[in-house]
């Protein structure tokens, strides 16, 4: 088995943790590969060092990333690209996505013998104008269209396989995925989804208006959101939280499903709701 490792050596006490986990990973076998940017941090390892981060991934069997929750969500866009399910190790705060905290590296010893599973997770596929050019992009948690912060609040008008959905005012809104649901949108008052299901959440930030509400959507919509500022300026894109756009506002921005998914390893006996509740919290005060 040939593993990448994509660490975030920003995170405090990571680069201690990744030599840890490669001293594991390389006491159960397995064959390790890093890009030639931590040669210099972990040489003299087992270690196949790579200038080109696509041919490394396109040639291992699984992507580790450690680090916090933006880091397993940047590499699992990579990993989604070409087909490779991603493990994280969480050294960040919450770590919702991680599968492994640093005190539990014993259980990598299940990935020789095939003892994990893999849950797949849709993704979001964004389209947009950036200086007059047609982009987009993937995204696995959310998108975020919003105002730049001293812009007056813009208003919104946002349609689905062509029909109105809603028009409102207020400082932006969010597509969210299942996965995606536990993030931003949840601190703007979305529902909590299950990963396992396929659908699009359309959550409002800051809506001016009691009667905008999250909205649950089927699969196969497809959003075209369009932004009205009240004075000359462009909307603001975010794709999961690491990707910052400014767009035309006079073109929409056009969300729908991905045809892209990230698998994601799981190595413990633990569902969804188990990871909400440790997470998250279950409403119980803790002593």
């Amino acid at each position: 088995m040939k593993i990448a490792v994509l660490p975030n050596l920003s995170r405090e006490k990571a680069r201690y943790h990744t030599a840890r986990l490669l001293d594991c990973l390389k006491n159960i076998g397995v064959d390790i590969c890093m890009r030639s940017c931590f040669q210099s941090v972990f040489s003299g390892q087992q270690i196949k060092f790579c200038d080109n981060l696509d041919l490394m991934l396109e040639s291992c069997d699984m992507i580790v990333a450690l680090g916090g929750d933006g880091t397993i969500i940047h590499c699992a866009r990579h990993a989604a690209a070409f087909g490779k399910p991603v493990l994280g190790v969480n050294v960040g705060r919450l770590g919702f996505l991680a599968e492994l905290e640093p005190d539990e590296f014993g259980e990598l010893k299940r990935l020789t013998s095939g003892d994990f599973r893999t849950e797949k997770r849709m993704m979001l596929e964004v389209r947009y104008m950036e200086d007059g050019c047609r982009k987009k992009s993937t995204a696995l948690n959310d998108i975020v269209v919003s105002r730049e912060s001293v812009a007056p609040m813009p208003d919104f008008h946002v349609e689905s396989n062509g029909q109105t959905v809603c028009e409102y005012r207020g400082d932006g809104l969010i597509v969210a995925t299942p996965t995606g649901s536990t993030a931003y949108s949840l601190s703007a008052g979305g529902p909590i989804i299950d990963p396992s299901l396929s659908c699009l959440l359309l959550t409002p930030i800051c809506s001016h208006s009691l009667l905008t509400r999250p909205a649950v959507f089927g699969p196969d919509a497809h959003f075209s959101v369009q932004t009205h500022l009240r004075t000359p300026g462009k909307a603001l894109l975010t794709i999961d939280g690491e990707i910052f756009v400014q767009v035309d506002s006079s073109r929409p921005v056009e969300v729908c499903r991905s045809e892209k998914i990230v698998r994601i390893v799981r190595l413990k006996n633990h569902n969804f709701y188990d990871i909400v509740n440790e997470k998250l919290g279950n409403g119980r005060n803790e002593p």
